[in-house]
């Protein structure tokens, strides 16, 4: 085994104990600005200049990672953003 295959597969191995996954969060034509700023204060503990600078990420490039952690904590966060009417997937 050559060192570049053996360092790939620790890395790959790290990467799967770690586990993290992320809420990536969409643009639509729905939502206003203030309802997405105020939907990650409150269900991400973004601050509000984070989640003015996720909304305007999501605006100009079409989404944005919102969150990032071990998916059984994501979970329910990524719900209640779908619940409240945005556009987020958990990969």
């Amino acid at each position: 085994m050559s060192t570049k295959e053996k360092v790939l597969e620790e890395v790959l191995v790290e990467e799967g104990i770690t586990g993290n996954s992320e809420i990536v969060l969409f643009n639509d034509d729905v939502n206003t600005f203030d309802h997405v700023i105020d939907t990650l204060i409150r269900v991400c503990d973004h601050t509000p200049e984070q989640a003015e600078q996720c909304s305007i990420i999501v605006h100009y490039n079409g989404k944005c990672t919102v969150k990032t952690g071990e998916y059984d904590k994501l979970k329910p966060q990524c719900s209640q953003l779908l619940e409240a009417g945005l556009s987020a997937e958990l990969v």
